[in-house]
């Protein structure tokens, strides 16, 4: 059974008005929202767990290709294996229809759709996960895309329900660009340009937060993830030799137990550097998927090669751990706090910049 909310049949209108056409793509937005929530309310009864405390995810880790439509297919395969499996929320990995370069990713670019949008004609890759979430009927955390839009590069994830709708899209908000003397030297601003929002969606579990890969180095977005009521933060990720071992897992537990929510990333799996060089520079991911609980526990976790992780997670432990360990309620907001100054100047809240340390003072 399908219900109705007559607000989004107003919004309908408003869309196909040329009135609001400047405007139409925040219509579409806030229309997309409330069909979503309206489906969760008709939904949640008829979980396959037949609980909306527990909920089954899939992480897909499998080896990426310079031949994007052999990656579709390896993509299409990964998803119907965890699906079979069982999994009701499935996480691709980061740029996973391409090479990870940057010569490549204006190469492989593709006009995503918006939150809202249905056409996709012109994204072979957002097809195939339309196509993958309605047919096996579960939610897809779309790893990430190469994105072209208005003449710039973005690093995007699209997330679908099981209904084939664009539910969220995160442009990676933090660029990697670091040069590690004797490790690596990656600057994805050499293409890429930054995403400017804070993402996190409704599902009938819980309210999941998004990130791609070097977001999760930053403490004080995850923080305001947690601060939107998300109880699960999912990072697609590809850490290479030098940063995987290193602070791959140890980023993920200290993002699990600041914000007492579980995390799951899903990664590249490893291929080698090529005897012969190919059109662009090798990139060896570490791997590793992994799904962390709010404890700081390694629930599950992938090796290098290709796999599935599919794990349960009891979202009734997140909440166990924040009333034992009240941190949220204990935080010294007269001495610090973290704020979305974007969301703040939208609404017009007067926001005072931080004044810089000075040493006259």
């Amino acid at each position: 059974m399908k219900l109705s909310c007559p607000l989004t049949l107003i919004l309908s209108s408003l869309s196909a008005s040329r009135a609001f056409a400047p405007h139409r793509r925040q219509i579409n937005q806030i229309g997309s929202r409330l069909r979503s929530q309206t489906r969760m309310f008709s939904t949640s009864r008829s979980l396959d767990s037949g609980s909306s405390t527990t909920v089954k995810v899939g992480l897909c880790q499998f080896r990426v290709t310079e031949d994007k439509e052999i990656n579709h297919q390896t993509c299409s395969k990964f998803i119907e294996r965890a699906a079979k499996e069982g999994s009701q929320i499935i996480v691709l990995p980061e740029i996973w229809a391409s090479p990870y370069a940057t010569a490549a990713f204006p190469d492989y670019a593709e006009e995503l759709p918006s939150v809202g949008q249905t056409e996709i004609e012109k994204s072979p890759s957002a097809q195939v996960l339309q196509r993958a979430a309605t047919q096996h009927k579960v939610w897809i955390v779309g790893g990430s895309i190469a994105e072209k839009h208005e003449g710039n590069i973005y690093n995007t994830c699209l997330v679908y329900n099981p209904d084939g709708e664009v539910v969220a899209k995160h442009r990676k908000v933090h660029l990697f660009d670091i040069d590690v003397p004797g490790g690596i030297t990656f600057f994805e601003s050499d293409t890429l340009s930054a995403g400017q929002s804070l993402t996190h969606f409704d599902t009938p579990w819980c309210k999941i937060g998004l990130g791609i890969c070097y977001d999760i180095r930053f403490a004080a977005y995850s923080m305001l993830l947690r601060q939107e009521g998300c109880k699960i933060l999912i990072f697609p990720g590809a850490f290479n030799m030098t940063t995987g071992p290193a602070h791959w897992e140890l980023l993920q537990r200290a993002r699990a137990v600041d914000n007492q929510c579980f995390v799951l990333t899903a990664s590249p799996a490893r291929t080698e550097k090529p005897a012969a060089p190919g059109k662009y520079p090798h990139y060896t991911a570490w791997g590793h998927s992994t799904a962390v609980s709010p404890w700081g526990d390694i629930l599950a976790s992938a090796n290098e090669d290709e796999d599935v992780v599919v794990v349960d997670l009891d979202l009734t432990v997140a909440e166990k751990i924040r009333d034992s360990i009240p941190i949220s309620k204990q935080m010294r907001t007269d001495m610090y706090k973290v704020d979305n100054v974007r969301e703040l100047l939208s609404h017009n809240i007067f926001y005072v910049e931080p004044v810089q340390n000075s040493s006259s003072f």
